[in-house]
């Protein structure tokens, strides 16, 4: 083999390695040609099919657009994200590109516009690679789709991905993409990146633009990325939302005088044994690093306040907001006929939760005491941890337990406990509730192999500082993500 052929198969077999940032600037830097890179990343996903991460993958398109981005680097192009391909979630309307939502009745539908995320990361120069599996209409949290197939997580093909967001984060993971977008209600984010082992970043929610995106709930829905590190995630922070780089600090990995809380109450109540001995180890680290870490407690009744008001907002929500959606954009179904073609399991969720005059639905006056009441005072609570005690963000497992397997995804353990798959977002959920950006971090293993994550929420609108504490925790924790 020749130098030059020798070469182009170490690109090949690096490229699943680059994150987004590094991919970038290897395109830019004329060191690997975006049709290269793309072409290394086809080749995975094709070797990584079983694991279900994506629906549609148009290749010869994608291919295309690849070339045309190393003709528009040839002409003196410098966009940031040039040549390099995302995943994006099969809720985001995609403009020649197929978007499904996940269910059946969409598998052929074309959007003539694409989700103004989608649109902001093909201006900065980006490639869709493909459209991610998901939970059918993003109700669930495991990563289980009837009609594309279960996505496996890719640290253990028998565990669950998580989601709604489940291609999204397990083709992160297995270095499929450098970066996808996805989307987060109660933690269709944090909770697949956290199973999966990658960085999940949930924006201050209604900061990033939601048009163009499949909704369930407005008042709770955000969307957001994952990767395979925090500055990756700062990346396309920028630019989806158009703040500059230099608005980020990069002072190194410093948490001398800085203040975080955990609420052990509220947040180590119902935790897998070895997911509480990570996290405690990890504060141990951070308080080793300079952080002071308090204890704070948000109240006896807290976690049942969550639960109530967000999921009774949650389910309220879902048919007027769908039904909308499908109006404005023009999509050639109705939610009824959604309805009565969901799997079994959905099917009865929301006749029992999402329907009005269903046996579980919030009534009016229940889901006005939730905005009303239940919102502030959470609001309240939060707001007294940050600002009485100066905390920069309230630190907890991501998730209760380590990813359950597939086949006993239905009815999880936690703690010995067996309880319903709703818990994996027990700690999620507190974020949505009121807006809150979070982050989940992978902060090791367990001693079966399988992701742990930190969850960092941060004050309403504090998203860069959010960032760039997370960056520096990634940093002395040293858990920075390779792919597969």
């Amino acid at each position: 083999m020749d130098d030059a052929a020798t070469a182009s198969s170490k690109q090949t077999t690096d490229a699943s390695l680059l994150g987004l940032a590094a991919a970038a600037a290897a395109v830019r830097n004329g060191d690997i040609t975006s049709e290269a890179y793309t072409t290394a990343l086809l080749k995975r996903a094709r070797a990584l099919a079983e694991l279900n991460a994506f629906i549609t993958i148009d290749e010869a398109a994608l291919l295309e657009a690849a070339r045309d981005a190393d003709k528009a680097h040839a002409a003196g192009s410098a966009a940031p994200l040039l040549g390099v391909p995302l995943g994006v979630k099969d809720s985001y309307l995609t403009k020649g590109l197929p978007t499904s939502l996940g269910i059946e009745g969409l598998a052929r539908f074309m959007p003539r516009e694409d989700a103004d995320a989608v649109r902001a990361i093909k201006s900065a120069g980006a490639l869709v690679f493909g459209k991610n599996n998901l939970v059918e209409m993003s109700y669930g949290l495991t990563g289980h789709n009837a009609r594309y197939g279960q996505v496996k997580n890719p640290r253990a093909r028998d565990r669950v991905s998580g989601g709604s967001s489940s291609g999204s984060a397990a083709s992160v993971a297995a270095g499929l993409v450098p970066a996808s977008l996805g989307g987060d209600t109660v933690g269709s984010i944090r909770v697949p990146a956290s199973f999966c082992g990658v960085v999940g970043f949930k924006p201050t929610t209604g900061r990033w633009p939601r048009n163009g995106v499949a909704p369930i709930s407005p008042t709770l829905d955000t969307t957001g990325a994952f990767a395979r590190s925090v500055a990756d995630c700062i990346l396309v922070d920028q630019v989806v939302t158009g703040e500059q780089a230099g608005e980020f600090s990069d002072a190194g990995y410093n948490l001398k005088g800085a203040r975080l809380a955990f609420a052990p109450r509220q947040f180590l109540d119902l935790v897998d044994s070895e997911v509480e001995t990570r996290f405690r180890e990890v504060v141990r680290r951070l308080q080793d690093a300079g952080a002071e870490v308090v204890e704070v407690d948000l109240g006896d009744d807290f976690n049942a306040l969550i639960q109530t008001a967000t999921w009774g907002i949650f389910a309220h929500e879902t048919m007027g907001a769908i039904s909308e959606f499908l109006r404005r954009h023009d999509i050639p179904t109705t939610f009824e006929a959604i309805y009565e073609n969901l799997k079994p399991q959905l099917r009865q969720s929301w006749g029992h939760i999402v329907l009005p005059g269903g046996p579980g639905a919030t009534s009016a006056e229940a889901y006005q005491t939730a905005l009303d009441v239940s919102r502030p005072e959470i609001k309240r609570r939060f707001n007294a941890a940050f600002v009485s005690h100066g905390a920069l963000v309230i630190l907890q497992p991501t998730t209760p337990c380590t990813a359950p397997l597939i086949e006993e995804q239905a009815t999880v353990y936690i703690a010995g406990q067996e309880v319903s798959y709703l818990d994996l977002a027990n700690h999620t959920v507190s974020a949505s509730s009121v807006g809150l950006p979070g982050i989940s971090l992978p902060v090791g293993l367990s001693r079966a192999g399988l992701p742990i994550g930190l969850e960092l929420d941060a004050p309403f609108g504090s998203d860069r500082g959010l960032l760039n504490l997370a960056r520096s925790i990634e940093g002395i924790l040293g858990t920075k993500p390779r792919a597969i």
